[in-house]
């Protein structure tokens, strides 16, 4: 129970450290939002897979690259899953254009596939 409230604990940083590249890059620098979107998601995402690394799963003897490798393919699945379930939820309720809905089905399928893909990903693929 405590790796799992470590992975999540990681992951809020994760999303911490992707929206403050976005809002750094958008606001500050006035990047092209896609552009800041991608760097911020890229951004997050090697903040997960260090954090896990090292204090959530202590794998940092491990090969390095190979876990890279694992998490990027995991990262991929991850973004696949979450676009395809968003799409679904919002094309088949009609909601997609309710900001409200798509915030909340947003967060909700986040969570979803954070605490069961993601984790169980990360514990027996990436750093097994």
């Amino acid at each position: 129970m405590i790796k799992f409230l470590k992975v999540q604990a990681s992951s809020l940083i994760a999303t911490g450290v992707d929206w403050t590249t976005v809002f750094l890059l958008s606001v500050f620098a006035g990047a092209w939002s896609a552009g800041a979107n991608i760097a911020g998601a890229i951004a997050g995402g090697v903040a997960n897979f260090l954090i896990n690394r090292q204090w959530v799963f202590n794998k940092e003897k491990g090969a390095f690259g190979g876990q890279a490798l694992r998490y990027g393919i995991t990262w991929v699945g991850n973004m696949l899953l979450n676009t395809a379930c968003m799409w679904v939820i919002l094309h088949f309720s009609g909601w997609k254009d309710d900001l409200e809905m798509v915030g909340l089905f947003k967060v909700l399928v986040s969570l979803l596939i954070g605490f069961t893909y993601s984790y169980i990903m990360q514990k027996r693929f990436v750093f097994k």
